[in-house]
């Protein structure tokens, strides 16, 4: 069975526990209870009782993995590269 077959099935088997799994993969500053409220507003909430920081999981998490001095994000249009320090995007 492939990656995708694996996983399709297993979200297929149980939503819920596949989301929470998933979830694992974040850092939180207050980890979710359960994955989905479909009551929670028109179209439900994700994660309903978490409380994260995007900014921490999109660049700060990777310069405290000691990724600071690679390559954040290289333009291919223009070959520009981003930097991750201090938590902001310049050029490099």
């Amino acid at each position: 069975m492939s990656d995708y077959s694996a996983a399709y099935a297993a979200w297929q088997a149980d939503p819920g526990a596949f989301w929470m799994q998933a979830a694992q993969g974040i850092d939180w500053d207050t980890a979710p209870s359960h994955a989905f409220a479909p009551k929670a507003g028109v179209y439900g909430r994700w994660f309903p009782d978490a409380v994260g920081n995007t900014c921490y999981n999109a660049i700060d998490r990777h310069v405290a993995a000691g990724r600071g001095n690679q390559a954040a994000i290289i333009y291919a249009s223009s070959m520009r590269r981003l930097t991750w320090p201090r938590a902001s995007l310049r050029p490099a």
